[in-house]
């Protein structure tokens, strides 16, 4: 799934992953070429609404489309994209780790309770 289809189908509405206190404006500048699409995310009391301008925000981040195509496709880590030059990003970079909670993980990751139940589990 490419970023645009899930920013469009599965971006807008709750994220109980998402710290109740996590709150601001993130803007994705995804560039193609010598065009640049604006994704402008809000996010508020665990609820994320999408829009499509390109208005200032908290959080800028910008990267050709291939790399927020994988981050997307939960290929690539935006923090790890950050570190690699991949992105860029200017303003709270806190709201940056966000982001890890609205973009899917690795397909076959699992979250670290899970290994420490089964761990525990197999003794």
């Amino acid at each position: 799934m490419s970023a645009a289809e899930y920013l469009t189908r599965r971006m807008a509405g709750r994220h109980p992953d998402l710290p109740e206190n996590t709150g601001g404006t993130i803007r994705l500048d995804l560039g193609d070429g010598a065009r640049t699409e604006h994704w402008y995310l809000t996010i508020a009391h665990q609820e994320v609404r999408v829009d499509r301008i390109s208005e200032d925000a908290d959080l800028v981040v910008r990267a050709d489309r291939e790399v927020f195509d994988r981050i997307a496709a939960g290929r690539l880590n935006a923090a790890a994209a950050l570190l690699r030059n991949d992105l860029t990003a200017q303003g709270d970079l806190r709201l940056l780790l966000s982001l890890r909670r609205l973009f899917p993980g690795p397909a076959d990751a699992r979250h670290p309770r899970e290994l420490g139940c089964a761990g525990v589990a197999t003794r």
